[in-house]
């Protein structure tokens, strides 16, 4: 017997419309790439999601077409977000930051039609255009003020043209749920970059987890800041959540430096935010230096890198912020899990509650998770076991959008994350490994592997490792381990040197080390475990 309830499908395009109408003059503000700042309601920025919906029809836009941005966090992607998804099309988010090579990969790989970009990154396009065939129009995010007099982009024009074609009276359409919604990349760590496909469903669904109260718990009182960027797997899902709570929302756009977060955290009485630790440490330096306090901010989640428990300590202690370690990837639209204390958990000294927080945290519900050993049978919640990490749930990846090869599902449905972790016996998750050999820095994963294959194309480097060392900044840096080939002279700098140009800026070593040999296992392979008990306590600055 099925239930008698209304079978309304999830769809992003009524989270905006729901803000529209009971959360109207809640206020969107954004510091802009080219300057100044805008601020708009809820309301206004569904009429203007909408216009755009309407731009995209008239381009001949169809269901399933990929749509890309290159772009900060500010009021139009926003639209973007709601605009593209809202007619069935996916808004596919690029991470600018990656190298070249790979960001030409992804625009062909997904196809993309429409390329829209912020003024910040009109120098990359006009390199990328030449070479990315799929893309029929490339649109400025700005005014027509800011096109350039000359331009070999085809079809360019600007965001505000656009939109000023359009009336905004337009209903969003139904559709099947499971449509795709999103588009975002992995980082490409040991391969090329992967796509992760969400779907209306798995946004909605996951944009009510990081709402929950041990989740991020957002509300209509809290005003929201993601530092997060929109192009990382959609700014850890707060661009949805904050309309669905009502939540007022400050965008940040390109201003990441830490005086101009501080003066938005100050002017739009910011209450809660998110980052990777890197932000929070240049952030904890600044308020230091200047004697600095939060007027309004009182916390903070980090994810994308593992966030060192002094850093929690001194956001408590000096500036009365809390931060909330959690703990996700793209492939799980992110959040998996969040840090906060059980009710038995209260009674426990101050020393005992930080070892605690400073896990990966809890599951979340929609979210369910166990370790493995070598032979695949689950492992004890003892928090001493230790196996290979997997998940399941309705927002994490069944498989790769046109991966052409098996996904990573088990052959029972389960998600292997390639983490290495622990489960205690209240729940609390930690990675104390990774399966596979990248390092995570600042948020942005590094390959190990890729760092090694160049490094071994020098002349002079007979072998090459590279492992991840401490940093108080980057929280991981790569160190660079080389053998020189007999007979041949080569330093450090030289080594360094020959990175340049070759690999992303934040993937180059920081260090490098020679030793007369590496370790290696009986069948060959490099033995990284030794190397991390050689360079135990390591450090860059």
């Amino acid at each position: 017997m099925l239930g008698l309830m209304m079978a309304e499908p999830l769809r992003v395009a009524t989270i905006i419309e729901h803000a529209a109408k009971w959360h109207s003059d809640t206020e969107i503000v954004s510091r802009l790439p080219e300057g100044g700042i805008h601020r708009y309601t809820y309301a206004a920025a569904n009429r203007r999601s909408k216009q755009l919906a309407q731009a995209l029809l008239k381009l001949s836009t169809e269901n399933g077409d990929r749509v890309g941005t290159l772009a900060w966090n500010t009021h139009r992607h926003f639209e973007l977000y709601y605009g593209v998804a809202g007619i069935g099309a996916v808004c596919h988010t690029i991470n600018p930051r990656l190298f070249p090579e790979q960001l030409v990969y992804i625009i062909n790989h997904a196809e993309d039609r429409f390329l829209f970009f912020d003024l910040t990154f009109l120098p990359l396009v006009e390199r990328l255009a030449a070479v990315c065939p799929t893309v029929e129009k490339w649109v400025l995010m700005a005014g027509r003020e800011h096109l350039p007099a000359q331009s070999a982009l085809p079809g360019l024009c600007s965001y505000e043209d656009l939109l000023a074609a359009e009336t905004g009276d337009y209903e969003w359409p139904t559709f099947d749920e499971n449509t795709a919604c999103s588009l975002c990349y992995t980082s490409g760590t040991t391969d090329q970059p992967k796509g992760v496909l969400y779907s209306h469903r798995s946004t909605v669904l996951h944009a009510y987890g990081i709402s929950l109260p041990d989740s991020l718990g957002c509300s209509a009182l809290d005003v929201i800041m993601p530092v997060v960027p929109m192009f990382h797997v959609n700014a850890w899902g707060l661009p949805y959540a904050a309309p669905l709570n009502g939540s007022k929302l400050v965008l940040p756009g390109a201003g990441m430096d830490s005086a101009s977060l501080y003066e938005l955290f100050e002017s739009e009485n910011v209450t809660f935010s998110a980052g990777v630790p890197t932000i929070w440490l240049a952030l904890l330096q600044f308020m230091r230096e200047g004697q600095r306090q939060f007027t309004t901010l009182r916390r903070t989640v980090v994810g994308g890198a593992s966030c060192p428990p002094a850093l929690m300590k001194a956001f408590v202690e000096e500036l009365n912020v809390t931060i909330t370690h959690a703990w996700g990837m793209t492939e799980t639209s992110p959040l998996g899990t969040g840090s906060r204390l059980k009710a038995t958990q209260l009674d426990l000294s101050s020393t005992e509650k930080a070892a605690v927080l400073a896990k990966q945290g809890r599951v979340v519900f929609g979210v369910d998770m166990k370790i493995v050993g070598d032979d695949g049978h689950e492992l004890p919640h003892d928090g001493v076991a230790f196996g290979d990490l997997l998940v399941r749930g309705p927002w994490v990846v069944a498989d790769y959008f046109r991966s052409g090869t098996p996904g990573e599902l088990t052959s029972d449905g389960w998600f292997r994350t390639g983490d290495v972790a622990t489960i205690d016996p209240d729940g609390f998750m930690q990675i104390t490994d990774r399966s596979k050999d990248v390092i995570k820095s600042g948020g942005e994963w590094i390959s190990s592997i890729d760092l090694e294959n160049l490094a071994v194309a020098h002349p002079a480097v007979a072998e090459a490792a590279v492992i991840g060392v401490h940093s108080d900044r980057w929280s991981e840096r790569p160190l660079l381990i080389v053998v020189r080939r007999p007979g041949m002279e080569l330093s450090a700098d030289e080594l360094l040197n020959f990175f340049r140009g070759r690999v992303a800026k934040f993937c180059e070593p920081d260090a490098v080390e020679f030793v007369d040999s590496l370790p290696h296992t009986a069948t060959g392979k490099l033995l990284k475990t030794q190397l991390r008990k050689d360079f135990a306590g390591y450090s860059v600055a």
